[in-house]
């Protein structure tokens, strides 16, 4: 399963546009960066305060923070997780579910501008983590309001600039495991770095240098559905290999760390937001 996750990371760069989320990335970055930075707080002091084993809350506040299933198919090769990856799924889809239910109701409420997507395109693909949600989320909003597909498009994109911080993420994750299992004088990056990251970047080089030169975006449609198979297969064989008894016995503190950093993420995503003018 390792493996797997290994190469579906890999392969899910080929939807990776460098370009456009560069360009997007200037007005929702300050915004990505504060989410993920409180919703990996939040998993942390958890841990502390509630005892969760380290595995599940680095998931959980990986999956949380940055794009769900995706990024803990990342992390979990890096810190060697096992069991803990199925419940860390299970702790981040269910969320995913009610905030594809709930925030455009929340939209309304709090007075999103109707006339166009943007406010709400930024909230979703900072607030929500997983690309389905945000999908179905920004879909319903523009159907409520008959945008097209305006916040969509904003939705997607903000979501794809918040997938690149994979690599910092498992990056940091790496290192720091690694110094944790040996002496600092025997530490080396070389032995560290996880390679898989590396092949993820040249993938969405490739991407963007591809549809630059005129490429039909259609061509890398098949690579990113065998990316989401991969995942889905690795997530079954992992599921298969689960205690199932015991992801029962333990599921209350996690679902507890998902839904403090799910909060921690909606609350601070709407502040920034009204920081900045754009709601």
């Amino acid at each position: 399963s390792k493996i797997i996750l290994q190469t579906a990371v890999v392969l899910l760069g080929f939807g990776m546009n460098l370009g456009v989320i560069f360009e997007t990335g200037k007005q929702s970055l300050p915004i990505i960066i504060c989410t993920i930075s409180t919703s990996l707080l939040i998993a942390w002091l958890l841990r502390k305060i509630l005892h969760v084993p380290s595995n599940t809350s680095i998931l959980v506040g990986v999956g949380s923070s940055i794009c769900g299933g995706s990024a803990i198919a990342a992390t979990a090769p890096v810190i060697d997780a096992d069991d803990e990856v199925a419940q860390a799924i299970a702790v981040i889809f269910f969320f995913n579910v009610l905030a594809a239910l709930f925030f455009p109701i929340l939209g309304k409420a709090i007075g999103f501008d109707t006339l166009h997507g943007d406010a709400f395109g930024i909230f979703a693909g900072t607030a929500i983590n997983d690309t389905s949600s945000v999908t179905a989320a920004a879909s319903t909003w523009d159907s409520m309001w008959h945008l097209g597909s305006a916040t969509l498009n904003k939705a997607v994109t903000v979501k794809l600039t918040r997938t690149l911080a994979i690599i910092p993420i498992t990056l940091g994750l790496s290192m720091i495991r690694s110094k944790n299992n040996q002496k600092s004088s025997n530490f080396s990056l070389k032995k560290t770095f996880p390679m898989f990251i590396l092949y993820f970047v040249l993938a969405a080089i490739i991407t963007t240098v591809s549809l630059h030169i005129g490429v039909n975006s259609n061509v890398f449609l098949p690579i990113k559905e065998l990316s989401k198979f991969l995942i889905i297969m690795a997530m079954a064989a992992i599921g298969l290999n689960s205690n199932v008894i015991h992801l029962i016995k333990t599921g209350g503190k996690p679902l507890l760390v998902g839904a403090s950093c799910w909060c921690g993420i909606t609350i601070v995503s709407l502040l920034m937001q009204h920081v900045m003018g754009i709601w």
